[in-house]
């Protein structure tokens, strides 16, 4: 399937630790309820799954943001919870509520009676992502992504959202043999699931640990690193283009294992606000085997602060990082601009466009660069 050539590959050269002309910038959940257009169209899609599975209306809300803001990247617009529902746990989302599964797994039976789920369920997602790819028509590179292992056993197990994660860190002390037996059939169902990305045609894969951060010190490493490599270890290296297709893990609330990261078989590192990019850069960004580009990690409530504030705390976080790599001869530390999470549904989607206007305008100065048009 032949696709448009890239005009705009800053976000990849950065993935790839190689110099860009400014620090490139997209937003987790960029596509989303802070957006009128959005909330227009899910209103015609009648609901979430049904505006997650239909390949027209997954399309057109993955553009929006883009037609707003000069984003360097555009991510699939889908839900981290598919893979857990074409394996038959019955996903649903109540207003108010979030994601909810009708038949949660907890105890030995429903584990070992879970089955790889069936890809052909999960149709919508592929030519989503190929639609997405040829309306983008090579103006930004596209990302596709899922879920970790841990984070989609999180809600296979609570049965939705948690406070405590009770159920599941139960499960986890108690039966650990049941556990990894849930991890590893999730680690292979998420690589599948990312490689059938791949092959429709996204440029970019991120696998979200959003719920790594609730483990303590050598649960983490036991339940969500070592099945978050098993995951990386089962990519793909080259797109359907036969690009090389970098690799981000972003893990909210991992800053106390940034050493150990440094170890995962990926290209990027996401960061949540709680790290200091500076600290980040020395000890994953730096050198030679091993060293990742870096993804973050501002705090979404800034966007509620005036124009000026935001661009405040851009600069902040631009001299967190500290001096952006310049020589394209070689490779060297590099930065992702990004939220520390997602979007707030509340944001004003003019404070988005003062933030993404003071990264790349900062950025720029930063690498001595004209601003276009200038």
């Amino acid at each position: 399937m032949p696709f448009a050539p890239l005009h705009n590959d800053t976000f990849l050269r950065a993935c790839w630790r190689q110099a860009t002309d400014h620090t490139p910038v997209w937003l987790m959940r960029q596509a989303g309820r802070y957006l009128p257009e959005y909330l227009a169209t899910r209103a015609k899609a009648g609901s979430f799954m049904g505006l997650a599975t239909n390949v027209d209306y997954a399309t057109e809300v993955t553009l929006q943001p883009l037609e707003r803001f000069p984003l360097d990247a555009a991510i699939l617009f889908s839900d981290i919870l598919t893979v857990p529902d074409a394996m038959g746990l019955g996903l649903s989302f109540e207003a108010g509520e979030g994601p909810r599964f009708a038949r949660p797994v907890r105890d030995e039976a429903a584990i070992s009676a879970l089955q790889p789920p069936d890809l052909d369920k999960l149709r919508y997602v592929f030519d989503a992502v190929t639609s997405i790819r040829r309306a983008l028509d090579g103006r930004v590179p596209l990302i596709g992504f899922s879920g970790s292992p841990w984070t989609l056993a999180c809600y296979m197990v609570e049965g939705a959202g948690s406070s405590d994660y009770r159920l599941v860190k139960t499960l986890m002390y108690s039966r650990p043999d049941l556990m990894h037996k849930l991890l590893a059939l999730n680690a292979d169902a998420v690589a599948a699931y990312l490689n059938a990305q791949i092959d429709a045609g996204a440029q970019a894969v991120m696998v979200f640990d959003s719920w790594g951060g609730v483990l303590a010190d050598g649960a983490f490493q036991e339940f969500s690193l070592a099945y978050t490599a098993r995951v990386l270890a089962g990519l793909k290296r080259n797109g359907v283009d036969g690009q090389p297709v970098p690799r981000i893990v972003f893990t909210k609330g991992g800053g106390l294992w940034l050493d150990a990261m440094r170890g995962l078989d990926c290209e990027v590192l996401g960061l949540d606000w709680t790290v200091n990019l500076a600290r980040a850069r020395a000890l994953v960004g730096e050198g030679g085997v091993g060293a990742k580009a870096l993804q973050g990690n501002i705090d979404p409530n800034v966007l509620f602060a005036p124009p000026a504030r935001i661009e405040e705390a851009v600069a902040k976080v631009l001299q967190d990082f500290g001096a952006p790599h310049t020589d394209r001869t070689t490779t060297g530390p590099t930065h992702i601009f990004n939220l520390g999470h997602g979007i707030s549904q509340f944001t004003p989607p003019e404070n988005v466009a003062a933030l993404v206007a003071a990264v790349q305008g900062q950025s720029r100065v930063a690498r001595g660069v004209r601003s276009p048009g200038l």
